[in-house]
């Protein structure tokens, strides 16, 4: 039916191979059926893609009782990541909370959005780092200008596995690496959890090699500084010496012949070339050696034998030079694969502080509070607000409470239309979410249970279209 009705090109595949190299990304899962589908999946992508895919992270086997669950209308109508009617990320959730400052910081934070925790000591971990950072603003600040100089590392380290990053993508990477350490003593002073590896001997690595700032193409030379390579250092020093010599050749020649406007000039159909004016042509005798090359409407250019043994010297070096640079080039490219499972490691610290960063600017903006996790069956929440209404609307947003104790299952809402019921039940969704996030909530207090799902109500167009 794809293929007749809709003209849409269908390829299958039965193929199952096993790869050597990538035998670590299922190397750790017990069951034989996920390891044949990783298998038959990396088959697939190798064969497509036919390059390294060695960026590929082990496999992880995502077990749904550890995330509070929500089904895609839930999502939809809660509008988390995209608001109902236009589906733009304009005021939906993610747009009120994301101040993240890279952007690893901003993907990861869609994954807590769309993931929410219900492991309490998990979530109470994320609020005391966001607590901690709140009350040290100072290096909280220093935080974000540290984050704010960090490139998109998972990015780049996708486009060194497959072999096409630039210089430029190196160069964001050596600026990334070089606020690691101060960032690593920060996240060190506030007891931050997790620790990031500072990845000194990559950072000299790029420092002694890469010029700042390189051409787009790898393929031009000016890629590689001086002293990095002896045998660059000794053609670059030919070349320039190349062209020392042939302003010198230029004043010499003016002395010999006595011709003031003598110029050597340079193009690409004939190299090197020495040019004089009609009005002066007679004064070129025969014992200077000059052989006729091109007569132009204003001037005779000449070529000498010292200029053409030169001149094979210079270009020579030139070319060699581009050749040399783009070997070193790749082969500084392929150093750096080494690299790439400790960068991604890196990366998930910086994405994961970053989030956490930007829950406690969030937070100190719009006045939220911590949270506390009960284990008893009981809702209390005072003051709640639904916090992107609160953004957007004219007047003031009035707050409202929420009280359901263990006596209590259901709450029953009734009242005219636009009187504000639907957004009341959201915003309570919405403050579960935060909590499980591990964000603080629009309240003046709030104490939650562990909730393991969420269901929204479904409007009467999507019932029909679903089929429930």
């Amino acid at each position: 039916m794809l293929k007749n009705q809709f003209k849409i090109t269908v390829s299958t595949s039965d193929e199952i191979e096993t790869i050597g190299e990538y035998e670590y990304i299922y190397s750790e899962i017990g069951d034989a059926r996920y390891i044949e589908t990783i298998k038959h999946l990396l088959t697939y992508i190798n064969n497509t893609q036919k390059r390294s895919l060695s960026h590929f992270q082990k496999a992880i086997i995502r077990e749904q009782k550890a995330y509070l669950k929500m089904d895609v209308h839930t999502k939809r109508n809660l509008e988390l990541t995209e608001t109902l009617r236009l589906k733009q990320r304009n005021y939906s959730l993610i747009w009120l909370l994301d101040k993240t400052k890279t952007a690893m910081g901003s993907r990861r934070l869609k994954n807590f959005i769309e993931n929410p925790l219900i492991d309490p000591v998990e979530i109470n971990k994320r609020y005391d780092m966001v607590e901690t950072l709140l009350n040290e603003f100072i290096k909280k600040e220093e935080l974000q200008n540290d984050l704010f100089e960090v490139y998109d590392l998972e990015r780049l380290s996708g486009r060194i596995a497959f072999g096409n990053a630039n210089a430029r993508d190196l160069i964001q990477l050596k600026n990334s690496l070089k606020v690691l350490p101060h960032m690593k003593e920060l996240l060190e002073s506030i007891h931050y959890y997790q620790t990031i590896e500072t990845l000194d001997d990559l950072y000299n690595l790029l420092e002694q090699s890469i010029y700042e700032n390189p051409p787009v193409s790898v393929k031009e030379g000016y890629l590689i500084k001086e002293g990095y390579n002896a045998e660059l250092d000794e053609l670059k020093s030919l070349r320039k010496g190349g062209k020392d010599f042939v302003a010198q050749f230029e004043a010499t020649e003016r002395e010999k012949t006595g011709i003031k406007n003598l110029k050597v000039g340079y193009n690409r159909v004939f190299g090197y070339y020495i040019e004089v004016s009609k009005g002066q042509t007679n004064l070129v005798k025969e014992e200077y050696g000059y052989e006729r090359k091109q007569t132009l409407s204003n001037c005779e250019r000449y070529i000498s034998p010292v200029l053409k043994e030169k001149e094979a010297l210079i270009l020579n070096a030139e070319e060699r030079i581009i050749d040399l640079e783009y070997e070193l080039f790749t082969g500084i490219r392929e150093q750096i694969k080494e690299y790439i499972p400790r960068l991604q490691e890196v990366a998930k610290v910086i994405s994961e502080i970053d989030v956490l960063q930007s829950f406690a600017t969030v937070t100190e903006e719009n006045n939220y509070v911590r949270p506390t996790i009960t284990e008893e069956r009981t809702l209390k929440i005072i003051e709640d607000r639904h916090p992107v209404v609160e953004k957007v609307i004219q007047g003031e947003f009035v707050p409202n409470d929420i009280k359901m104790d263990a006596g209590t299952d259901i709450l029953l809402i009734t009242g005219p239309n636009m009187a504000g019921k639907s957004t009341y039940m959201r915003q309570v969704a919405i403050t579960v979410i935060m909590a499980q996030m591990g964000c603080f909530v629009p309240a003046k207090e709030a104490i939650l249970p562990i909730f393991d799902h969420i269901f929204t109500r479904i409007g009467a167009s999507d019932d029909l279209v679903s089929g429930e």
